[in-house]
């Protein structure tokens, strides 16, 4: 869309007879002409976000209304999960056993203990019975299968006391790794539970309140949204055909559709790298220069950015001009051939035919005197 910038000067048509038949006249004027790109869109908080509940249950307090300013770590409400306050308890109490269970004293490590020192007093006794029945034999005091009797009984009470104190490693290993379960599941449900309490997770602003207490909320239910008061920006939906036109910096005058009499100053603060998919659109921002006096985010607006200044160019207003890019020239009986680009429904650049000099005519309508006069402002 084009812009007729600084135009003052007014076209008169000037209303001859001939032949029965009435005629207007105008002259083509030269002026600098800027392009613009017109985009929709809203207001919005840079560094907005969904405050949003991460357990289920209902809401039983919210400490916030909306415009409050809120800080970072705030508890902003409290949900009732009377699942995950059991499931801490219980984790809670599993890990005192844990814990007592790793004690020296612990019953089954001192049954453990226990067993060790009566399957080494055994073994040392059988060891003692082993060598005397050893020197018997040798001594053919006793038979050979008396003696092999006890040397089974020896080697069976030696693999017993071994036994035992592989047990008490076992039972000594397992009591640690059931700590240490038990320490992350109590760790695990205390998280859990903690989620029941609603933080803000930065500093911030309360734009939108979506639930009220007595709600019921589940896991990703939005509970509010917060963002940066600080830096409120136009958020413009730019069409695919438009979007290559535009680069960071470029200026652009901003409308409230609360306000259409004021116009606001801003630059393309960014240009998000990824196609929009639910508005069919690519997404630009626009960054304020000067103060806004109406911030509230989702207030719809309309946008124009400038991307481009033709300098000195050749208006002429369309009605002088035929489908076939046609002009008459006044005291030439021809039509002249021109070569246009369209500016708007209204007005004509020309690019080459005709000059500033020359008059252009027309038969005259049933417009007032002066309506196209004016250049439009877009």
């Amino acid at each position: 869309m084009i812009n007729i910038k600084n135009l003052t000067i007014l076209l008169f048509f000037f209303t001859v007879v001939s032949c029965g038949k009435k005629y207007e006249e105008t002259k083509p004027i030269r002026k600098d002409i800027v392009e613009t790109v017109f985009a929709s869109g809203i207001l919005e908080a840079n560094n907005t976000y969904n405050l949003v509940a991460q357990n289920e249950g209902y809401l039983i307090s919210m400490n916030f209304n909306e415009g409050d300013i809120i800080t970072k770590g705030k508890v902003l409400a409290e949900i009732d999960n009377k699942e995950s306050n059991i499931n801490t308890q219980s984790a809670m109490d599993l890990l005192v056993i844990a814990q007592n269970n790793t004690n020296s004293n612990a019953p089954l490590l001192a049954q453990a203990k226990a067993n060790i020192d009566i399957t080494q007093q055994k073994m040392e006794l059988d060891a003692i019975q082993e060598q005397r029945y050893k020197r018997l034999w040798e001594s053919n005091s006793i038979s050979k299968i008396d003696y092999e009797n006890i040397l089974l009984a020896y080697k069976t009470s030696k693999t017993n006391y071994e036994t035992a104190k592989e047990n008490l490693k076992k039972l000594e290993t397992d009591a640690k790794q059931a700590l240490i379960n038990n320490k992350s599941a109590k760790q695990v449900n205390t998280i859990v539970q903690s989620k029941n309490k609603i933080q803000a997770f930065v500093t911030g602003k309360v734009f939108e309140k979506k639930k009220q207490v007595g709600d019921f909320v589940k896991k990703g239910d939005v509970i509010a949204v917060i963002g940066d008061p600080n830096f409120i920006y136009a958020k413009l939906n730019v069409d695919e055909s438009s979007i290559q036109k535009i680069v960071l910096n470029q200026e652009a005058s901003v409308q409230l559709n609360t306000n259409k009499e004021k116009t606001y100053k801003a630059i393309v603060h960014e240009i998000l790298p990824s196609f929009d998919d639910i508005s069919q659109s690519f997404i630009c921002k626009l960054k304020f220069i000067e103060p806004l006096d109406f911030n509230i985010v989702k207030t719809q607006l309309q946008a124009n950015i400038v991307v481009g200044t033709n300098k000195n160019v050749l208006l002429i207003p369309r009605g002088y001009i035929d489908f076939g890019n046609n002009v008459q020239i006044k005291d030439k009986k021809e039509l002249t051939h021109v070569a246009t680009k369209f500016i708007s429904s209204q007005w004509v650049q020309v690019l080459n035919g005709i000059n500033e000099n020359d008059i252009l005519v027309r038969e005259a309508t049933t417009m007032k005197p002066g309506e196209e006069s004016e250049l439009p402002t877009y």
